[in-house]
């Protein structure tokens, strides 16, 4: 009966290592993007709100403005929202997608 009992603590006490390791480790990457967002290395996706890459990822480029969005999904959604709002989008807009 005791060794069970020592199995089942040691188990716990593994498990409760693991779980907060992996706790800590989501609040350094957390901690990390809004230093990166702070810096200005990351963006604001205009139509959800994640924050992405300001060197990477998709774009659409307006003239001399650059949006940048974390998916394809997202992109053509804001496509649609230009369109929809009665903007033409120009001709010397282009979508692209950059490398990782």
């Amino acid at each position: 009966m005791l060794k069970w009992l020592i199995i089942a603590v040691a188990g716990y006490l593994l498990f409760r290592m693991l779980t907060n390791d992996q706790k800590r480790k989501s609040q350094d990457g957390d901690k990390e993007k809004e230093r990166m967002y702070a810096a200005g290395e990351m963006v604001k996706d205009p139509v959800c709100g994640a924050y992405v890459e300001s060197d990477g990822g998709i774009s659409v480029r307006d003239g001399e403005t650059v949006h940048r969005f974390c998916s394809y999904e997202c992109r053509d959604k804001f496509l649609e929202q230009l369109k929809g709002g009665g903007r033409e989008i120009p001709a010397t807009a282009q979508t692209e997608k950059e490398p990782e």
